[in-house]
């Protein structure tokens, strides 16, 4: 009898024991999985997310003219002999990218089940520029010289300015979310989020306004 009453006080104290146990467990709080996925993505250091070829056919025109002053009057006139034209097509390489050395916990919003991660600024930077010296075309009056190589590669230049302009019209910003949303998603996925329960944006005021102040100058 006294085996029987020992050994249902021993069961009584497992069966106890296991239910704080449990108890104790379902009051722990959840693990805070933000801090080791900023870490993560901070990994991803510079990350490259699409590369653009731009081609542009620059054109300049010039008129040797004649100025002076008659009769208290100043002025100039156009040559009709002192024109020249010509024109240049560039290519240019351009890379986009996000930089996620930065990258912190003020990048990351969490409501409920949902997660959103706000990216850095995208960088655009102009990889390299050719000029196709075979297809160069110059017309030039008989009075006037051709262009010098100083003065095509300042005209190569203005056409670089003329295609980072364009920038905001080739959708490389939206790209460039894509692009990012893709490789962010399987890491935080391993945190345990589904892919429908994540949201990879830039921030709210975000527009194209910033992209000149966002363009790096050739690597």
């Amino acid at each position: 009898m006294r085996k029987y009453i020992l050994f249902l006080v021993i069961a009584f104290l497992i069966i106890a024991c296991g239910k704080g146990s449990k108890a104790g467990q379902e009051n722990l709080p959840a693990m805070d999985t933000i801090p080791l996925m900023v870490m993560q993505i901070q990994k991803c250091s510079r990350l490259y997310t699409s590369e653009y070829q731009v081609h542009k056919i620059v054109t300049f025109a010039d008129t040797m003219s004649v100025s002076g002053q008659f009769l208290s009057k100043k002025f100039k006139i156009g040559l009709p002999a002192g024109k020249r034209r010509i024109a240049i097509p560039v290519t240019a390489s351009i890379k986009a990218y996000i930089d996620f050395s930065k990258f912190s916990s003020a990048n990351v919003k969490k409501k409920g089940n949902q997660i959103e991660i706000i990216l850095p600024d995208p960088q655009f930077t102009m990889t390299s520029t050719e000029i196709d010296h075979k297809h160069v075309k110059q017309k030039v009056s008989f009075f006037r010289s051709k262009f010098s190589d100083e003065e095509i590669t300042r005209i190569q230049q203005q056409g670089r300015t003329d295609i980072l302009r364009t920038l905001p019209h080739l959708g490389i910003a939206e790209n460039a979310r894509q692009s990012a949303a893709r490789q962010l998603i399987p890491i935080i996925e391993q945190m345990g989020y589904r892919p429908e329960e994540v949201i990879i944006t830039f921030r709210q005021d975000f527009n194209w306004n910033d992209i000149p102040s966002l363009i790096k100058s050739i690597e």
